[in-house]
């Protein structure tokens, strides 16, 4: 639970709790589309309140929310300073006589990708990991892809490989974070020198990791077998999932939602993407 919030599940007593899982996966779709659908600053406002009531609704700590951010900086940073260098305009912020160009375009777009892939993680996080048991996404899951069966994909297996992959990224992060303290301990640096020389740093915290890895896996795969898991064939389950009225009222709201944020990139106001 240290480091890393992302792939954590937080018990909590909160209507996104209440939430059928099959339900909440069809809304994190949902919900994944209406983050595609902003188009100007009007929509990015609406998806960024959005964001806000999905953290309220879940009754989950801002800092929680916020550090499961921490892991994809890197590529928030990277995707602004594209951006910003490399989007065209027609309002010039640099003098002509520079040869590096930025408009207001680039950083209206850099805010935008930024304020999309915040609200993508936020909002497909509550949704599913921060608000779902492993066990109830799986059985989610495997319920909505059922019908994949009568072609022979083993969606079982599908679901519960997803599982575990989400299930176990805390983990292999917190063990990241161990080997690489270990590391630093026997006086190994990873923040100065060249690309290449800190890339070759990155060999002793790689091979442990991925001998942990195998090894979690092996452990995972014969205690499986020693409780007699042989996939989901005949396998009942504890806790049978019944669809209520406020799960269909929830998936109808992100739906309007998605409808609300269309009109929104027609008549809304302030920047708008090209």
């Amino acid at each position: 639970m240290k480091g890393v919030a992302f792939g954590q599940y937080y018990p909590a007593v909160s209507p996104m709790h209440r939430i059928d899982p099959r339900a909440k996966v069809i809304m994190a779709v949902l919900y994944i589309v209406c983050t595609f659908l902003c188009k100007n600053l009007t929509g990015f406002i609406a998806l960024l309140l959005s964001a806000i009531l999905l953290v309220t609704l879940s009754h989950i700590p801002l800092k929680l929310v916020l550090r499961s951010l921490r892991p994809i900086l890197f590529i928030i940073a990277f995707t602004s300073v594209i951006n910003i260098f490399m989007t065209k305009g027609e309002t010039l912020l640099t003098p002509e006589s520079w040869k590096i160009k930025i408009y207001a375009e680039g950083i209206w777009n850099a805010l935008f990708m930024v304020l999309r892939i915040t609200v993508l993680i936020i909002g497909t996080g509550i949704f599913l990991t921060y608000t779902t048991t492993p066990i109830a996404l799986t059985d989610a899951l495997e319920y909505l892809l059922s019908p994949l069966k009568k072609i022979k994909i083993p969606v079982h297996d599908f679901a519960m490989m997803m599982t575990i992959a989400l299930r176990f990224i805390p983990t292999l992060t917190e063990e990241t974070e161990k080997i690489m303290n270990a590391q630093k301990a026997r006086g190994a640096d990873f923040t100065t020198g060249s690309l290449l020389k800190r890339a070759k740093a990155l060999i002793p915290i790689l091979v442990p990791l991925f001998v942990s890895a195998f090894n979690r896996a092996f452990d995972l795969a014969s205690a499986m077998e020693c409780r007699c898991y042989h996939g989901g064939e005949g396998r009942t389950r504890l806790n049978v999932l019944h669809y209520r009225a406020v799960d269909f009222v929830a998936i109808l709201l992100v739906a309007a939602f998605g409808v609300g944020l269309f009109f929104l990139n027609r008549y809304g106001f302030g920047y708008t993407l090209s």
